[in-house]
């Protein structure tokens, strides 16, 4: 899988904005995932668009998390998940509260015919490793967790490593929902490929991936798949129109943030649950916190910001207070006037920041709530000469209008 935050050119990828520095890095290294090995693209994660008009914001927030492969004995990577460190992810959900959701009571709150809890999780796994089924489900079934397998043809049966039909068959019996992962995962190069040959070329090859699919696991398992995993994550503008026509109603991708209900189905958000970063499942296992997409306004956001000194909040941070302390550690500032330094943020001006000679911190309490969800300060001041920093400390950091409780037009 792979994820990004780019645009590219046709076929046009755009990345969701606000974004925090880390969930950056997770798009950086989950171009590194071995179902995105072509290196061209960290653009082509799918881009979730404008939420849906219709029904109302519950509140509820959903967490989809993708997983692929798990060994005991193997070396954790992107792709595989030590077996011993997923039960205790699961564990994990349990003792935190949050609810197992199958992939129907998902479709149905979607829809709005169906209430769920305000904290849920829904579990998937891509690909088709023989290891869900002697790793994962007997985990699964011990918590009673349902769970969704997104399954590519070629890989089914494909001996060694992967899933057998017997053993999908028994998951499928014990309460798993299949989904379809493709024809042949299909690298984004591929993709490109086949849509620099033309649109009906193009037209033909989604049609073969995304049909075919589908089609083979109707037929072989005796169900109705509906939903649909891009590939490395890469989404163009001409697989929705075939999706619908082929009846799938939903589309998960690989960018991560909760599901709203207004999320659009085509474009789901999914955490990709790494072997090797912990902070992921951190991530995707926290509601209503700093790390949840939110809708953002003013000059940089969503975008990467570096600063020369440690501020806080951090550069592009979304944060759920809406009276922080803004400061810069300047301790490593030579030749620095504390007297000639200045604060201003956006929506107050200049404020009364203060300098702290032992720590060397200049920072400013906010004494009325913050209102705009994009906040930009800038700290200037002068060296011991006299003369202003060539270049003044600038960053901005955004607001969840969920967890400040900021309703909009406020």
């Amino acid at each position: 899988m792979a994820l990004g935050a780019f645009k590219i050119r046709q076929p046009r990828v755009v990345f969701p904005a606000p974004m925090t520095r880390f969930t950056l890095l997770l798009s950086f290294l989950a171009s590194l995932c071995v179902s995105a090995q072509d290196g061209a693209r960290p653009g082509g994660a799918a881009p979730p668009a404008a939420e849906a008009a219709g029904l109302p914001d519950d509140g509820v927030r959903v967490a989809v998390l993708g997983y692929h492969d798990l060994s005991e004995k193997l070396p954790e990577t992107a792709m595989r998940i030590h077996t011993s460190k997923f039960r205790k992810q699961m564990e994990t959900i349990r003792q935190l509260g949050i609810t197992v959701i199958s992939w129907d009571d998902f479709v149905a709150w979607k829809n709005g015919t169906k209430q769920i809890p305000a904290k849920s999780l829904l579990l998937t796994f891509d690909d088709g490793w023989k290891s869900v089924y002697t790793d994962a489900w007997p985990i699964l079934r011990e918590f009673n967790y349902p769970f969704t397998l997104y399954l590519y043809k070629n890989f089914v049966d494909g001996g060694g490593k992967a899933l057998t039909t017997p053993m999908i068959r028994e998951m499928l019996a014990g309460g798993a929902t299949l989904g379809s992962h493709s024809v042949s995962h299909p690298y984004p190069s591929a993709v490109k490929k086949a849509c620099k040959q033309g649109p009906e070329a193009y037209d033909a090859f989604l049609r073969l991936e995304m049909g075919e699919s589908k089609r083979f696991l109707e037929s072989s398992f005796a169900v109705k798949v509906v939903s649909y995993a891009y590939p490395g994550g890469y989404v163009t503008p001409e697989m929705h129109p075939i999706a619908k026509e082929l009846g799938y109603t939903h589309g998960v991708t690989v960018v991560p943030g909760k599901v709203k209900r207004g999320t659009p189905n085509e474009t789901l958000f999914r955490y990709m649950i790494f072997g090797n970063n912990d902070k992921i499942f951190e991530m995707a296992s926290t509601f209503r916190d700093a790390l949840a997409p939110v809708a953002t306004a003013g000059a940089g956001a969503g975008l990467p910001q570096a600063t020369p000194y440690p501020v806080a909040p951090e550069p592009g941070a979304i944060i759920n207070s809406r009276l922080p302390v803004i400061a810069a550690d300047l301790a490593n500032a030579a030749n620095l006037d504390p007297a000639s330094l200045v604060m201003k943020v956006s929506g107050f001006g200049e404020v009364p920041a203060t300098f702290d000679p032992a720590t060397h911190k200049f920072s400013w309490q906010v004494n009325r709530r913050l209102r705009q969800p994009s906040c930009q300060v800038s700290i200037h001041w002068n060296d011991s000469a006299g003369k202003a920093t060539e270049t003044p400390l600038r960053w901005s950091f955004q607001l969840d209008r969920e967890a400040a409780y900021l309703p909009d037009g406020e």
